[in-house]
C-alpha cells in the first residue's frame, strides 16, 4: 500500500492521534505553567461576569472567552470579596481583583487556574478539527492532514492554547468567520447569511482586532458579484451585475446587523446588573470630557455616555468602550525589549524578526517553499487564463475570470497581507501572539500549495518522491516540537539558540510571561544551600505563596546589593539593563558582571552574589 493510500485510509485515526497529543501536552502545561500576567485580569473578570453580571473589570476585551474560562469555576464555590476597593471604588481594578481571587481568599489557586484553562484547551482542539476540515475541502485528505500537523505541532500554538487569553481564540474564530463568509459569497442563501452573522458575532465577542476582517469582507462582497459569471439567458450584463451587487451588499449589511444584535444580547447578559453610574465613571476615567487637547476623547466620551443613558443601548456602550480603549492603547504603545533596545514605540523589524526566530525552521522552510510555488503557479495560471479568455473577449473579462476562480485563496492572502502590514506598522510590540490570526490561513494555504504541487507531478515515481519528502519534513516538525516540551511558550528555533536563549533577542510573551514560577519550588528543593532567595518575578503568580519563608522581595533599583541568591525574571532583567532612561544604580546592569548559575524553566535566571562579588559590584 502506498503512503498516500495509507494516510487517506487511516486519516481519522491519524487526526485522533494528533489531537490526543495536543490535548495531553496542553493539559500538562495547563497544570505546570504558573499564572501568566494577563490571566490575573482575565480569569477574575470572567468569574465576575457570570456571577455578578457586571463588566467593570477588564472592559478592553470582549467577554466570550472569559465567560468560557470562568464556567468551570462556578462549580468550585470560590470566595471573591466584592466589598474591596477593587470592586467598589477603583476603576477597572482588574489586577487587584485577580490577586484577591487567586491568593487572598483561601481558594486553591492551582486548581482554579487549571480548570479555567481547560475550556481554552478544548477550544483549540475544535479549531484543529476545523483546520483539517477546511484543508481537506481545498486539497483533499492529505491537505487536511498537513494543515492540521502544521497547527498542532507549532510550538507557539501549544505554548498559548492553555492560557486564558484572547490570542488563540481570535485566531480560531477569525478562521471560522472567514470560512462561513466565503460560503456566503459562493452561495448567498439566507441560511448562509444567518450562519455568517452568527460567526461574525462570535469573532467580535472574542477580541476587538476582529474589525480587521471588515475591510476584506467588504471588498470581497463588492468584487465577487462584479466578476460573477453571467448566465446565458441574461440580456443585460450591467443590470445583472448591479442586481447581484445589491443582493450581496444588502445581505452583508443584514448579516452584520444580525451579528451586532447577538453582540448586544451577549453584552446585555454580562452587564444587566452593572450600575450605569459605574460605567459612566469608567468612561470618564479613560476618556475625560475635559481633555480639550485631544478632541477625540471628548467626542468618544459624549457618544459612550449617550449610549449609557438608556438601558436598551447600555450594552453597546460597554462594547464600544472596549473598542475605544484598545485604539487608545495601541496608539500609546507599550514598553518592550527587542534586540538590545527598550522602547515605547514600535520597531518596524519586530514582527518579521520574531516570526523568523519563533517558528521552527522546518515550518519556515515549508511556508517559504509554498510561497514561492504559489507565486509562480498563480502567475502562470493568471497568464494562461488571460491568454485563453482574451482570445475570445477583452482583457477585463480575463481578469474577472481569474478573480472568480481564485476568490477563496486571494481573500485569505489579502487578509494575511493586511494584518501583517497593520501589525508591523502598529505601535504594540509585545509578542508574536499578536500574529496568531494569520497562522490558520498560513497553515491551510501552505498545505494546499504543497499538496497541489505534489499531485501535479505527472509520473507516479516523482509524485511519490515529493509526497515522501513532504512526509519527512512533517515528521521533522513533529520531532522538533516533541523535543521542545515543555517550553512551548518560550520556544525559539536554532537560529536564536533555542528556548533557553531566546530572551536575549526579545522578551514579554515571547519568552517570559510569568510561566515558570511553579518550577521554582522543585528547584529550591534540589538546592538546600539556598535558604533565602531575592525574587523579582514578572507574571500573574505569587512568589511568596510558592516559596514561602525563603522569599525576599527584590527589584532592580533596590540598594544596596546584598550577598546571597537572586531569581530574576528575564523580562524585568532585559528591560532594566537596556533601558537607557535609567541610571546604572537603578538597574540590573550589575548582573552583566557575574554569570547566572542556573535557569529555572526558561524565564527565571538564578544568580549568586558572593562577598567577593560585592566588592566589584558596589
Amino acid at each position: 500500500m502506498s503512503i498516500q493510500k495509507f494516510l487517506e485510509k487511516n486519516y481519522k485515526l491519524i487526526v485522533g492521534i494528533i489531537l490526543a497529543f495536543m490535548f495531553a501536552v496542553s493539559v500538562l502545561n495547563a497544570w505546570w505553567d504558573s499564572a501568566i500576567f494577563d490571566e490575573t485580569a482575565h480569569i477574575p473578570a470572567g468569574y465576575s461576569y457570570l456571577t455578578m453580571h457586571d463588566m467593570r473589570l477588564n472592559p478592553e476585551h470582549p467577554p466570550l472567552l472569559k465567560d468560557l474560562a470562568a464556567f468551570p469555576l462556578l462549580f468550585m464555590h470560590l470566595k471573591f470579596d466584592t466589598t474591596q476597593d477593587f470592586w467598589t471604588t477603583d476603576v477597572n481594578g482588574q489586577w487587584v481583583a485577580g490577586h484577591n481571587l487567586f491568593w487572598e481568599m483561601g481558594n486553591n489557586p492551582n486548581l482554579l487556574i487549571f480548570w479555567a484553562r481547560i475550556p481554552i484547551v478544548l477550544l483549540s482542539l475544535i479549531f484543529g478539527l476545523f483546520i483539517f476540515k477546511w484543508g481537506k475541502e481545498l486539497a483533499g485528505t492529505l491537505g487536511g492532514l498537513l494543515a492540521l500537523t502544521l497547527y498542532a505541532f507549532d510550538p507557539n500554538i501549544l505554548g498559548h492554547n492553555h492560557f486564558v487569553t484572547t490570542d488563540l481564540g481570535i485566531a480560531g474564530f477569525m478562521m471560522l468567520s472567514f470560512y462561513y463568509f466565503l460560503k456566503f459569497i459562493k452561495d448567498p442563501t439566507w441560511k448562509n447569511v444567518t450562519i455568517g452573522g452568527i460567526f461574525l458575532a462570535l469573532v467580535q465577542l472574542t477580541k476587538f482586532s476582529s474589525i480587521m476582517l471588515f475591510p476584506i469582507f467588504g471588498l470581497v462582497a463588492i468584487i465577487y458579484p462584479l466578476v460573477k459569471k453571467i448566465p446565458a439567458e441574461e440580456k443585460s450584463a450591467s443590470i445583472f451585475k448591479l442586481k447581484k451587487l445589491g443582493e450581496y451588499l444588502g445581505k452583508s449589511i443584514i448579516a452584520f446587523a444580525f451579528s451586532l444584535f447577538i453582540v448586544w444580547l451577549f453584552y446585555a447578559f454580562n452587564t444587566y446588573a452593572m450600575p450605569k453610574e459605574k460605567l459612566a465613571e469608567t468612561i470618564n476615567f479613560y476618556f475625560s470630557p475635559t481633555d480639550t487637547e485631544n478632541i477625540k476623547n471628548v467626542y468618544t466620551n459624549k457618544t459612550l455616555l449617550a449610549l449609557n443613558g438608556t438601558a436598551l443601548l447600555r450594552p453597546l456602550s460597554e462594547y464600544f468602550l472596549g473598542i475605544a480603549m484598545v485604539f487608545k492603547r495601541v496608539s500609546g504603545g507599550n514598553g518592550a525589549y527587542f534586540m538590545g533596545q527598550v522602547s515605547n514605540t514600535a520597531f518596524p523589524s519586530y514582527f518579521p524578526t520574531v516570526f523568523s526566530l519563533k517558528e521552527p525552521l522546518v515550518m519556515l522552510f515549508l511556508m517559504l517553499f509554498a510561497l514561492i510555488v504559489a507565486f509562480w503557479n498563480n502567475l502562470k495560471a493568471f497568464l494562461d487564463r488571460f491568454k485563453k479568455v482574451a482570445e475570445k473577449s477583452p482583457w477585463l473579462t480575463a481578469f474577472q475570470d481569474y478573480l472568480r476562480h481564485n476568490i477563496e485563496t486571494l481573500a485569505m492572502l489579502a487578509f494575511i497581507l493586511l494584518y501583517a502590514y497593520i501589525s508591523i506598522t502598529g505601535n504594540l510590540n509585545i509578542g508574536f501572539r499578536h500574529l496568531f490570526p494569520i497562522l490558520p490561513f498560513a497553515y491551510i494555504l501552505t498545505a494546499k500549495t504543497i499538496i497541489d504541487f505534489c499531485n501535479r507531478r505527472k509520473d507516479a515515481p516523482t509524485r511519490i518522491t515529493t509526497l515522501s519528502i513532504t512526509l519527512i519534513f512533517s515528521l521533522l516538525l513533529v520531532i522538533e516540537t516533541v523535543a521542545a516540551y515543555p517550553f512551548y511558550m518560550s520556544y525559539f528555533n536554532q537560529i536564536a539558540g533555542g528556548p533557553k536563549n531566546g530572551y536575549n533577542f526579545v522578551t514579554d510573551s515571547n519568552a517570559d510571561w510569568g510561566q515558570d514560577l511553579k518550577r521554582l519550588p522543585p528547584f529550591l528543593n534540589k538546592h538546600p544551600e539556598i535558604d533565602k532567595i531575592r525574587v523579582d518575578y514578572f507574571g500573574g503568580a505569587d512568589a511568596k505563596y510558592y516559596i514561602k519563608d525563603k522569599y525576599i522581595m527584590w527589584w532592580d533599583a533596590k540598594r544596596p546589593i546584598e550577598a546571597g541568591w537572586y531569581a530574576i525574571s528575564t523580562n524585568f532583567l532585559q528591560g532594566s539593563i537596556y533601558d537607557t532612561t535609567k541610571k546604572d544604580q537603578d538597574t540590573y546592569r550589575w548582573t552583566t558582571r557575574i554569570k547566572p548559575l542556573y535557569q529555572v524553566g526558561t524565564s527565571l535566571l538564578i544568580y549568586h552574589v558572593s562577598e567577593d562579588d560585592l566588592k566589584k559590584l558596589n
